[in-house]
């Protein structure tokens, strides 16, 4: 069974990592979530569960106005041909969130280790960042330093790349 947000708290709390957490209406796109922005400090951030060619599933975590480059960002990261987008079911399957709650917390989920998380490094500049914690109903603010330090904690250490404002190449 997935974790609920109270149980990924009570992960953090375990972890002595600081989280505040703000409830809200179900936000399923970043246009829906800026009506948050002067409420809720720090980088507010999108998500994209992508696979490769081979089924290789990577979560990519930017700033949400990041402009990725998806056309050529298979090559960046080392995937097998050009990415496209997890389904829905798989998204369920593998890191245990409905689409619209997708969050680098559901590696938490990920207990077999399929998702590599790669964190923007222009998102890791902010000191604080803004995620869903498992449900979109809210948002949780945490530390950059401490988000990886969950994340290697769930074994999952990320790679921090730069990904936005890279122009693609055609292939």
């Amino acid at each position: 069974m997935p974790k609920t947000p109270e149980e990924l708290f009570a992960a953090l709390d375990g972890l002595g990592i600081a989280h505040a957490s703000v409830k809200h209406p179900p936000l399923f796109t970043v246009e829906q979530s800026r009506t948050l922005r002067g409420q809720i400090p720090g980088g507010h951030t999108k998500n994209l569960f992508l696979r490769d060619k081979k089924g290789a599933l990577y979560l990519v975590v930017a700033l949400e106005d990041a402009e990725i480059a998806l056309k050529g960002l298979h090559r960046l990261l080392g995937a097998t041909g050009r990415f496209s987008f997890g389904s829905a079911d798989l998204l369920r399957e593998v890191l245990g969130v409905a689409p619209g709650s997708v969050t680098p917390f559901a590696a938490i989920n990920d207990t077999e280790g399929r998702v590599a998380i790669v964190l923007d490094a222009a998102m890791m500049e902010h000191a604080t960042l803004n995620y869903h914690p498992l449900s979109n109903t809210m948002t949780t603010s945490i530390a950059r330093d401490d988000l990886v330090r969950f994340l290697d904690w769930t074994g999952h250490p990320p790679r921090i790349e730069r990904l936005s404002g890279l122009t693609a190449e055609a292939d």
